[in-house]
C-alpha cells in the first residue's frame, strides 16, 4: 500500500474517528455483509479462515487508497459524485466485480486500472520479481531454480505475516466487551481520551520478548492515547494508565491474543454485537459538532488553531 494512503486511512481517520462509521478500520460495519449472509456459521468461521492470509490485499491496500483518494478530492473541494458511499470499504472484489450501484460508482472513482499500477504492480513487481532476479545470474544452472525457490519463500513469508498482522492488528478494536459510537468528538477532549480507551484492547505485555512477538501492538490503549510515545515508554506507561482508569472506573480491557482473535472473529460472523455508547451522556462541549473533523491536507495530523 502506499505510505501516504496509509497515512490518511490510520493516522488521521482511524486515530480521530475511532469506533465511529467513519472509522475504516470498525469490523462490525466492514463485515456486515458476511454478518447478515445466511449461511451455516460453520461456513462463515471457514471464509474467515480463508480470509485472514490474505486481508492485506484483498481490503486494507485497496481501501487504504480509496481513502486517500477521497481526502484528495475533499482537500481540493471537489464534489463526490452523487450515491457514493464513502464509508463503504473498497475491496479488490467490489472494485473489480461490483454487485450493485454504489459498488460501481466506488469501482469508477478508484478504477481496477489506477489501483494496480499505483499501488499492486510496483509492490508485487518488487518484492516477487526484482529482489530475488540476481539470483538467475548465479552460474550452472542452478540459477533458475534458486529464483523459484526464493519466490515461493517470498509468497509464503507474505502469507504468514499477514495471518501474523491479522491476529496482532484486527484484533485491536473488536469484541463484544469493545464500544462503538455514533458521533464525533474533539480530538484531544476528555470524551476523546475516554473513547481511546474503551473501543481498544491490550494483550499482555510487560517484556521485551513478548511485546516484540505482539510487535508492540499489545500496548493499543496506550498507542491510542499517547500514539507519539516510544515502544520503551509503552512499557513503562501502561501501569500508569491502567492506576488512572481502575481509579476512574473507565472500562480497561487486557487479555491474551488468542482470546481477542476468537472475540474479533465472532464479530466478523454475527455471533456478537460490540457494544452501542450511549453517546448523549457525553458533555457537549466535547462534540465535534455537526461537521464532525475536518483535515486541511491529506497529511495524517490533526490541523491546530
Amino acid at each position: 500500500m502506499l505510505p501516504e494512503a496509509w497515512n490518511v486511512e490510520h493516522n488521521r481517520l482511524h486515530h480521530y474517528r475511532l469506533g465511529e462509521s467513519a472509522d475504516p478500520d470498525l469490523v462490525e460495519q466492514n463485515l456486515q455483509f458476511l454478518r447478515d449472509d445466511p449461511m451455516p456459521m460453520p461456513a462463515k468461521y471457514l471464509y474467515v479462515a480463508m480470509l485472514v492470509p490474505i486481508w492485506k490485499w484483498l481490503y486494507y491496500s485497496p481501501n487504504t487508497f480509496k481513502e486517500l483518494k477521497l481526502a484528495q478530492m475533499r482537500s481540493k473541494k471537489q464534489e463526490l459524485p452523487e450515491g457514493l458511499q464513502p464509508e463503504r470499504a473498497s475491496t479488490l472484489k467490489r472494485m473489480m466485480f461490483p454487485e450493485n450501484e454504489a459498488e460501481k460508482i466506488m469501482a469508477n472513482l478508484i478504477t481496477p486500472g489506477e489501483y494496480f499500477r499505483k499501488v499492486f504492480a510496483p509492490f508485487a513487481i518488487t518484492r516477487f520479481f526484482l529482489l530475488p532476479a540476481p539470483l538467475l545470474f548465479i552460474q550452472g544452472g542452478v540459477g533458475p531454480v534458486l529464483f523459484g525457490h526464493a519466490i515461493i519463500n517470498l509468497i509464503l513469508a507474505e502469507l504468514l505475516t499477514n495471518i501474523h498482522s491479522f491476529i496482532t492488528i484486527v484484533t485491536n478494536h473488536a469484541g463484544e466487551d469493545l464500544y462503538k459510537f455514533d458521533d464525533s468528538v474533539r480530538p484531544k477532549s476528555g470524551t476523546f481520551y475516554v473513547r481511546q480507551v474503551i473501543s481498544s484492547t491490550n494483550y499482555n505485555y510487560g517484556n521485551n520478548a513478548l511485546d516484540f512477538c505482539h510487535g508492540w501492538l499489545n500496548y493499543q490503549i496506550k498507542h491510542h492515547v499517547w500514539p507519539d510515545l516510544s515502544m520503551l515508554q509503552y512499557q513503562r506507561g501502561a501501569p500508569l494508565l491502567r492506576e488512572i482508569c481502575d481509579r476512574h472506573n473507565v472500562p480497561y480491557v487486557q487479555e491474551n491474543v488468542w482470546i481477542r482473535t476468537r472475540k474479533t472473529v465472532d464479530v466478523m460472523v454475527g455471533k456478537t454485537l460490540m457494544i452501542q455508547f450511549p453517546t448523549k451522556v457525553e458533555p457537549a462541549k466535547d462534540k465535534a459538532g455537526a461537521s464532525g473533523i475536518t483535515w486541511k491536507s491529506t497529511h495524517g495530523a490533526i490541523d491546530e488553531d
